[in-house]
């Protein structure tokens, strides 16, 4: 399964990534320092290889995930129609961030970093996947 993980923090991106390999959730994953890059990497691929899931920071310099989410928004039928799910990955705690998030319908929740074992439990069964041996 296709992931995406999006995070300016190499230390997150490095956590993240173990976790999802631990818990067999993904073997396919590919990392972006910036949002910009998974924004040119993504829009080409999105009829022919979208990913399964994305797992966006939300503070980052130059784009930040508000702005990933942005301009995602005029596809987000598209990612819908293709199986994607979105999920904040940030370090946030802010109430206005969890209010923002709620006007953006292609995401499915806010994770706390770092994302652990209970919080990809969870995305696993949303995706349908088997808990052990599901097809990575």
């Amino acid at each position: 399964m296709l992931t995406y993980l999006i995070d300016d923090d190499p230390i997150s991106l490095y956590l993240a990534e173990q976790v999802l390999l631990s818990e067999e959730i993904s073997a396919d994953i590919q990392l972006f320092g910036a949002a910009e890059d998974a924004l040119h990497f993504l829009l080409p691929r999105l009829a022919t290889a979208p990913p399964r899931l994305i797992l966006l920071d939300l503070n980052m310099p130059l784009m930040d995930g508000w702005q990933f989410l942005d301009a995602l928004a005029p596809h987000a039928a598209a990612l819908r129609h293709s199986g994607c799910h979105l999920y904040i990955l940030t370090s946030s705690l802010a109430t206005a961030d969890l209010a923002k998030v709620k006007q953006y319908d292609m995401v499915m929740a806010i994770i706390h970093k770092p994302i652990g074992e209970s919080e990809v439990q969870a995305i696993k069964a949303r995706l349908g996947l088997a808990e052990l041996g599901s097809p990575a």
